[in-house]
């Protein structure tokens, strides 16, 4: 069964051991996401979260979302529109916090293989996502269990509970 679909989406690379504080720097943390969101990356990428599309996705080195705990990092990115972030690894925290607010995650050894402004096309379907480039070639990505990609489906894990919530209590 499907539970994401994805269109094709433009890559933004970036390098290692990007941390929390460059996708949701703390001098804005007071802000909310509304003003959190336009500084995202702007360390690393100024241009970044005025360039971004829905719909594009992240390809970034080993450590992506170390850190500290904030989930306003994730947070951000999902404001932004960004549909998934391909990494050959992830700081733990950070990849809870990513799929408790609907952020996809793809552990992919060779994510360093893509490149800036490459169109790509997330596999979700089996039991081996795949990140499908335009040449025809696919990178191979880490099983995710399929509860955490339910809770993607859903927009994150308080979606995700509405939902069942909605779905218990209306009568039969």
């Amino acid at each position: 069964m499907t539970i994401i679909t994805t269109k094709p989406g433009r890559v933004w690379a970036l390098g290692a051991d990007i941390d929390t504080d460059q996708l949701a720097p703390g001098a804005y943390m007071k802000l909310g996401l509304d003003g959190i969101a336009p500084h995202c990356l702007e360390a690393t990428r100024p241009e970044f979260a005025a360039a971004v599309q829905p719909g594009d996705v992240i390809a970034a080195g080993p450590n992506f979302g170390i850190g500290s705990s904030r989930e306003q990092a994730a947070g951000a990115l999902v404001h932004l529109g960004v549909k998934a972030v391909i990494a050959p690894s992830f700081g733990g925290l950070y990849f809870r916090n990513a799929f408790n607010l609907g952020l996809l995650l793809l552990t992919c050894a060779d994510a360093g293989l893509l490149k800036e402004g490459e169109s790509v096309t997330l596999d979700l379907e089996g039991p081996n996502p795949a990140v499908k480039r335009a040449d025809g070639s696919t990178l191979a990505c880490d099983p995710i269990p399929g509860f955490l990609l339910e809770m993607v489906a859903a927009g994150g894990l308080l979606n995700q509970l509405r939902q069942q919530y909605d779905k218990a209590s209306t009568p039969r």
